[in-house]
């Protein structure tokens, strides 16, 4: 999302600086001397700071920061009177919950989704900004090979298991694309989800980027049960530029993405998504398609936040409830 967004500020003729690893391929000026991705650990606090640190020191002649870290926006005093926006990734548990009420006071603060913002206990959100993607760079498949798909994390809360008994259930081959680097994810794979592999269903490993839009463009549909309130889902938008239609559970952002009936089905039971997924074949794929151009592009997104950062640098110091309820 970051990659997309600083692409696309740039495409609209912003200049931009990124801070991001060493080694990242984003094509926008890039703040020098941070860590390469190999050297990174994301839990480390340490390294988060000196992340921090650095990119502050070279955003001093910036008319806005847009920060995506947590400790960023905690860290602001370098960059007195520049306006900055925090886009808040994870859910409202009690700790993010404490972060972002400090965040605050700092930053205009951009939900992801509405069901994120709803569950915003103290909190004002300023605006919510779906995720969009550069529906470009997905090719569009009108005709799928035939099987399911899965993408995501090997992690309970993602549904892998649950996606495997609904594809069965439907009498529907699934392919599984699946991270799974942390130990967690491995012995979750290993005890779990290992022992229901067979010829109906296949583990991929991790896709590479290409990789996972083809499993997309050639699946009837991607199985998307996700057991807790995700804030957004990227692989739903993603399967949808492709023409996929998306199965998924009612949670978290998933109706906010999904057009029930028309780009895919939402359900409540494991029976209600095997009939669901055997009903995909009777959705126009483009209307998947059209939904991830119209709702879902990276235009959309750079479009509303501009609209934000102009709101803010004409000296609001938030957005306006207005703009803020119509979700950019």
């Amino acid at each position: 999302m970051v990659h997309t967004l600083a692409v696309g500020l740039a495409e609209a003729g912003h200049d931009v600086v990124l801070a991001a690893s060493a080694d990242s391929t984003c094509p926008v000026p890039r703040v020098p001397s941070l860590s390469e991705s190999s050297d990174l650990c994301m839990d480390s606090g340490r390294q988060e700071i000196l992340h921090v640190l650095r990119a502050y020191e070279a955003m001093q002649d910036v008319d806005i920061v847009h920060d995506h870290t947590l400790l960023g926006p905690l860290c602001q005093r370098r960059v007195p009177d520049v306006p900055r926006v925090t886009t808040l990734h994870g859910p409202f548990d009690d700790e993010l919950t404490q972060i972002y009420r400090a965040m605050h006071r700092e930053a205009s603060l951009v939900a992801i989704s509405h069901h994120q913002a709803s569950t915003a206990r103290g909190v004002k959100i300023d605006a919510v900004i779906h995720h969009g993607i550069d529906v470009r760079s997905v090719r569009y498949s009108p005709s799928p090979n035939g099987g399911a798909c899965f993408l995501g994390r090997m992690h309970p809360n993602k549904g892998v298991l649950q996606a495997i008994m609904v594809a069965r259930q439907a009498g529907i081959p699934l392919r599984i694309g699946a991270k799974m680097r942390e130990p967690f994810e491995q012995d979750y794979f290993h005890d779990v989800i290992e022992p229901l592999l067979g010829t109906d269903i296949e583990y991929l490993g991790e896709l590479r980027t290409a990789d996972k839009y083809l499993l997309l463009g050639e699946s009837v549909a991607l199985l998307n049960p996700i057991q807790w309130p995700e804030p957004f889902g990227m692989v739903m938008i993603e399967a949808l530029a492709a023409g996929t239609p998306v199965v998924a559970t009612r949670r978290g952002s998933a109706p906010e993405i999904i057009s029930d009936g028309e780009t895919g089905f939402l359900a409540d039971s494991l029976q209600g998504l095997a009939e669901s997924l055997r009903g995909c074949i009777w959705l126009r794929r483009s209307d998947c398609r059209r939904a991830a151009e119209q709702r879902f592009s990276s235009r959309r997104m750079v479009r509303e936040y501009i609209r934000l950062y102009s709101a803010l640098l004409a000296g609001s110091p938030r957005a306006t409830e207005e703009q803020a309820a119509a979700g950019f």
